[in-house]
């Protein structure tokens, strides 16, 4: 595990599984080899169980990995679930379930669908919808976007002659 970064995020059970792949090991032998259970390992390679600080020293000897890799691995794993509980949100209860009618409004990525989110609530919204944006958003960045330049139709050009 050379570079953490482009793990950052990812459940640890997800890269164990693939060091595991990569050097041809099947899980239930592993999880015997450091005393834990079949069971165990399974439901951390499929992200269903955080891997404690015991177990991943456990594991990080068995591989010969960097010591604290998995650790951090889970950390990282960690603070991006709290960071998705601590999203802050517009109050959703303000919103009719038809201005949203093709997507899960629950799970919307507020700050980088706001392009979006602004143009559909002013194109179709009522007064409400409309005031609760900008109070999320702010006016600044509302007229910012609905002042931004939209892609026109395409015409056809006349030949010249």
């Amino acid at each position: 595990m050379k570079s953490l970064l482009k793990y950052k995020g990812i459940h640890p059970g997800i890269v164990l599984e693939r060091e595991l792949e990569k050097r041809s090991l099947k899980k239930r032998p592993f999880a015997l080899s450091i005393g834990e259970s079949a069971q165990a390992i399974n439901n951390i390679t499929k992200g269903r169980r955080r891997i404690s600080i015991a177990l991943a020293l456990k594991i990080e000897k068995k591989l010969e990995l960097e010591e604290g890799s998995i650790v951090i691995l889970q950390s990282y794993y960690d603070i991006n679930l709290e960071k998705i509980k601590l999203k802050e949100t517009p109050k959703l209860s303000v919103f009719r379930n038809s201005l949203f009618w093709d997507t899960d409004i629950n799970k919307i990525d507020w700050s980088t669908q706001s392009h979006s989110v602004i143009h559909r609530i002013f194109s179709r919204g009522n007064e409400d919808e409309k005031n609760e944006i900008i109070d999320f958003y702010g006016k600044a960045k509302v007229e910012k976007t609905l002042k931004a330049i939209q892609t026109q139709p395409m015409q056809l050009q006349k030949r010249s002659q």
